[in-house]
């Protein structure tokens, strides 16, 4: 996952921001362009942070292709709603996104792999030029998917040449880490639209026939812990990477209260829909009960009932519903809904920043490959479990600007700040949100109808 995800959907659906400002500088040494004599000595620390991203680079574009390798031809150009994109177009974004912002930047006499790919793969920057509507990239059989890949290495060719000679300035340094984990928020939207896309299909297709059920256990206690309170800070402590609404770091006020031990499971969900959840408007928000009425939800996404039993499609095919399970699938109207019915609430995102620390090998994250919520571990601690992986948990919080927040200049200030309107803030990524992609003051953010991602819920309540 706000692109929780991903510039794929983002003006509707809430991608994640990407990182902070691309103009600050990293202080990894002197400047450094292609127009620079290439036989002075380059700073070294430069040197070595270009050695790291060219590693980084690699890594993070195999793993798009590896994501998309299970998906046909056919699989990957088809769109299944105007919120999803085909995985080629995901697959192409991600090389625009590198041409339009590096390439062009670096090379002066840099000619386009094709220069149409500038309308066809630019989601929604106004600032770069035109785009193709957005609900029509399932029409874009041209370029074919073999053409999709030589763009991309022709891409990939560039960008490590570049790393590799030291051309690049520290500002587009910043912009190429920046890229990274832009494409890494495509990565969990190539998953969540390709189930999607799968789950359209009456033959309840599987995306990767060697995925196994996560374990089966009894559901852990729910147990509560009180979180701090009073004067607090919270946002990005300023080490390492950090998306610019994460910016900056501020002071807020927290009054007492508990966060549950987990996130609420399948099990107590289908509780929910037993006692009428679904047809007692006194549980919903008013705009949740218009829009429960207009789509005809009667359970979370995926959830199907065959006779007096329920299954839930994942990518791992049709399976039978999991008790001890996170329940995912959820529109905030439906995480709101049942933390009524529960006689609790959604925690705010300043409450559940401060419980979090930073994911652990524990967490069930996209490296886990379960690519599904796994139950949660039983024992005495109350300690909030599962912060991080398994489902985005939704927040009461909307989605607005921190004190003093300052959106990027130029074009990629259009990535994050003009969306702060009609989305709420979820956090701690899902089983599909790579590990070095997430961290304890990440923002994601969603409009309230959203549940085509692994969004789920952990419950809050007053002191």
């Amino acid at each position: 996952m706000g692109c929780v995800l991903g510039c794929a959907a983002r003006a509707s659906s809430g991608e994640a921001p990407l990182l902070r400002s691309a103009n600050q500088s990293l202080e990894r040494g002197r400047t450094v362009s292609v127009r620079d004599d290439p036989m002075k000595p380059k700073s070294l620390a430069l040197q070595l942070d270009a050695a790291r991203l060219a590693s980084k680079y690699r890594e993070v574009r195999e793993q798009s292709l590896a994501l998309a390798r299970p998906l046909s031809a056919e699989d990957s150009c088809v769109q299944s709603m105007p919120d999803a994109s085909p995985t080629k177009w995901h697959l192409a974004h991600g090389s625009w996104f590198f041409e339009t912002f590096i390439l062009e930047s670096a090379v002066s006499d840099y000619r386009a792999f094709d220069d149409s790919y500038r309308v066809l793969f630019n989601s929604y920057y106004q600032s770069v030029g035109e785009q193709h509507p957005r609900p029509r990239r399932g029409l874009l059989t041209r370029p074919d998917l073999a053409t999709v890949h030589a763009y991309r290495e022709h891409v990939d060719a560039k960008i490590l040449d570049l790393l590799e000679r030291g051309a690049l300035s520290d500002r587009l340094l910043a912009i190429l880490e920046l890229g990274l984990h832009h494409e890494q928020q495509h990565q969990e939207l190539l998953l969540t639209d390709a189930k999607h896309l799968l789950s359209c299909n009456p033959l309840w297709p599987v995306y990767r026939p060697d995925l196994t059920s996560p374990p089966r256990c009894e559901t852990a206690p729910l147990r509560w812990q009180a979180g701090p309170e009073g004067l607090q800070s919270i946002g990005h402590l300023g080490v390492g990477f950090g998306f610019d609404n994460e910016n900056p770091r501020h002071q807020v006020f927290v009054a007492p209260h508990e966060l549950a031990s987990r996130q609420v499971t399948n099990g107590e969900y289908r509780d929910f829909i037993a006692d009428a959840g679904y047809t007692r408007p006194e549980l919903w928000l008013s705009d949740g009960w218009t829009t429960r009425q207009q789509e005809g939800w009667k359970a979370p996404g995926y959830w199907l009932r065959e006779g007096g039993d329920w299954w839930i499609f994942g990518l791992g095919g049709l399976r039978p519903l999991e008790e001890a399970q996170p329940v995912s699938h959820l529109s905030f109207y439906e995480a709101d809904a049942y933390a009524r019915w529960a006689g609790a609430r959604l925690p705010l995102e300043s409450e559940w920043e401060l419980a979090a620390k930073e994911p652990g090998p524990e967490d069930n994250l996209l490296e886990s490959d379960w690519l599904a919520p796994v139950p949660c571990g039983a024992d005495a601690s109350n300690a909030p479990k599962q912060l991080f992986g398994d489902v985005w948990e939704w927040t009461a919080s909307s989605y607005n600007a921190y004190p003093g927040y300052r959106a990027v200049s130029g074009e990629l200030g259009e990535y994050n700040g003009k969306f702060m309107c009609n989305q709420f803030v979820l956090r701690g990524g899902s089983c599909a949100t790579p590990r070095s992609h997430i961290r304890a003051s990440y923002r994601n953010f969603f409009p309230a109808p959203a549940r085509w991602q692994w969004s789920g819920l952990r419950l809050a309540r007053d002191l």
